[in-house]
């Protein structure tokens, strides 16, 4: 498990095939902020254009969400986003961990409809609500697993 007793700059990843969210969080404070959609072409990044959003943020530690069945059992998006976490680890040398995330797109997208009720959702996307949920969980209860 990692170290949470000193802060950490943390993001999150909610992998799809077509399109990825974002969140970064502070853990000194924690705090979570989702970031603008990432486009995936068949589940892969333009590693250039991600890797200048991690310089850009510089953070110590990665959860990519684990796409979990309501049995527990894993399908093919699950060892999809398993190996975007392994390259993730790779190409950046980041403490990475897969964090279960069922159920959280469907409460990224009630939260999003009560932005969109206040007028406030221009320019929010379920997914990267749904990395900033997994931030937000990970705080209260930092359970993960290696890719």
């Amino acid at each position: 498990m990692p170290d949470l007793t000193t802060s950490k700059m943390i993001m999150a990843f909610d992998f799809g095939t077509q399109k990825m969210g974002i969140a970064v969080g502070q853990s000194a404070i924690s705090s979570s902020n989702p970031l603008a959609l990432f486009p995936m072409k068949d589940g892969i990044p333009d590693w250039t254009a991600l890797l200048k959003i991690v310089q850009q943020w510089q953070p110590q530690l990665f959860l990519v969400g684990l796409p979990l069945n309501m049995d527990d059992s894993e399908s093919e998006l699950s060892t999809r986003a398993r190996k975007f976490a392994r390259r993730l680890r790779h190409q950046t040398n980041i403490e990475t961990f897969m964090v279960d995330e069922r159920l959280t797109t469907r409460e990224a997208r009630e939260e999003l409809q009560a932005f969109q009720r206040k007028g406030q959702a221009k320019r929010l996307a379920a997914d990267s609500l749904a990395a900033k949920l997994m931030i937000e969980s990970w705080y209260y209860d930092p359970q993960g697993i290696q890719p």
